[in-house]
């Protein structure tokens, strides 16, 4: 009798493979219809994503931008979008696209207090490390649209490393 292989093989196609590094590059995509269901659905996602890969400190501020970000695309986009989450060790960077080429405008520099709406750019502004977007015009095969992206980065890794060599 032998023992079952640890590494995935052909001959036991069921086995899994090791989890990525942390420090190792990744990239997730969703992509959903126009529906009020849509942003919801992007945030259990990211959440999901976030917890496991250990990144659960990133995941309220990445939430809540996700969600205003995939709301403003079902809202004003009236297509198709999809939400891509990239980890490049330790940036976070989420990229929302749409189908309307109209890039946002300039976020106010205080929330309106009154405002019913209109407060979206100015929370990106605020709670995003970085941000930024980019209208992507006409391609061959369909609309272009845009991207509008913001970047999480983890705070500098407060346990203390190894000890310095001592000198001689």
């Amino acid at each position: 009798m032998t023992s079952p292989p640890t590494t995935p093989t052909e001959e036991d196609p069921l086995s899994h493979p090791h989890p990525l590094p942390f420090t190792a590059p990744w990239k997730y995509e969703l992509h959903f219809p126009c529906d009020p269901r849509g942003p919801g659905i992007a945030r259990l996602t990211l959440r999901a994503v976030l917890t496991a890969h250990g990144l659960a400190e990133l995941t309220d501020r990445a939430e809540l931008l996700t969600s205003e970000l995939a709301t403003n695309s079902v809202r004003y986009a009236k297509g198709s979008a999809f939400v891509r989450l990239f980890w490049l060790c330790p940036v976070l960077r989420v990229s929302v696209w749409d189908m309307s080429p109209d890039l946002p405008l300039a976020p106010p520099t205080v929330a309106p207090a009154d405002a019913v709406g209109g407060r979206g750019l100015w929370i990106l502004d605020t709670v995003a490390d970085r941000w930024g977007g980019c209208g992507i015009g006409e391609a061959p095969y369909g609309p272009g649209g845009k991207t509008i992206w913001f970047e999480l980065a983890l705070p500098p890794d407060p346990r203390p490393g190894p000890p310095p060599a001592l000198a001689a």
